[in-house]
């Protein structure tokens, strides 16, 4: 297996090439097709701590089981198991952990407390999910688009909802295998405009392109992929009531979606609440690929395990 990511960190698909996004996938695909094939031992020996400071169901246990598949051990720490509610500050926590561990998930709030971690840390630090940023996530989003279109390159996502972390990350992404993403978020809500530059940026050198609008009936003209994400996110609770009102006009629905192409295929990273940013007869339509997109996140996230950690 060629491996030119040993040790790396995986903070932000920003900070990988496209090339080295399409050798994840590569293997993404390969690990899929031989599951228990010549990988099954690459981790033995070797811990992945996860630390969860954000609950999950998808995210826990499609890493401990990356982590077994490859003869290694997902170890949880949840945010009760360590120090760092008492004061214990993230950077002697990434020189302790480095001691014990081989690698280090995490799933919290701040992006900021994910880098510092990696600038501490000795070994791999892999991002399970910020504010910000979700690129494992959006690892899944590319292998499982890639299945059912045959390819990234020129292919139009449509991204329909709040401009939150999957929305950043699916920029990131798009912008670095030549996609065409189309963003549809109500005023206030649109994505961070830093981000946005820089996957702009990018796309400038791959052939694809970002596009920016308040109206979800423009982005998913034409569209070969749909994307959304449920409208309040963990920690946003307060804000419930008043988000429904504002993205009502904004749920994925047949009328929406008619206006894609035929073929187009829709995603969501769950979990999801049918009757609010998506309906029923969208995610269980037969154009609804979640539960696909829902299992890769176990094999990109084992093609990451093995790269960083193998």
């Amino acid at each position: 297996m060629m491996n030119n990511l040993k040790g790396r960190d995986m903070l932000s698909l920003k900070d990988y090439t496209p090339e080295e996004i399409i050798q994840i996938l590569d293997l993404a695909d390969k690990l899929k097709k031989d599951a228990a094939g010549e990988y099954s031992s690459l981790l033995k020996g070797k811990t992945l701590g996860m630390i969860f400071q954000k609950p999950s169901t998808r995210t826990r246990v499609s890493f401990e089981v990356a982590a077994v598949q490859l003869g290694g051990y997902g170890l949880h720490l949840s945010a009760s198991d360590l120090q760092l509610g008492r004061g214990e500050t993230i950077d002697d926590t990434g020189k302790v952990l480095s001691r014990y561990l081989d690698g280090i998930m995490i799933r919290t709030f701040s992006q900021q407390d994910v880098a510092d971690l990696a600038e501490s840390a000795d070994i791999p630090v892999i991002n399970g999910l910020t504010d910000l940023l979700h690129p494992c996530q959006v690892l899944a989003d590319l292998q499982t688009i890639r299945e059912y279109k045959g390819k990234l390159a020129g292919v139009k996502l449509a991204y329909v909802g709040d401009g939150n972390n999957v929305c950043h990350s699916l920029m990131y992404g798009c912008a670095r295998t030549g996609m065409h993403i189309s963003v549809a978020s109500p005023e206030g809500y649109l994505p961070d405009t830093d981000i946005v530059a820089e996957a702009r940026e990018t796309a400038s050198q791959t052939g694809g392109s970002i596009a920016l609008q308040t109206n979800p009936m423009v982005a998913v003209q034409d569209a070969d992929v749909v994307v959304t994400d449920v409208w309040a996110s963990m920690g946003q609770e307060s804000e419930q009531n008043e988000r429904f009102k504002i993205f009502a006009p904004y749920q994925v629905n047949m009328d929406l979606v008619k206006r894609a192409s035929e073929e187009c295929i829709f995603m969501h990273c769950l979990p999801a609440h049918r009757g609010e940013e998506i309906s029923a007869e969208i995610i269980d339509g037969p154009n609804s690929v979640v539960f696909d997109e829902a299992e890769n996140r176990l094999h990109a996230q084992k093609a990451l395990l093995a790269l960083l950690m193998g």
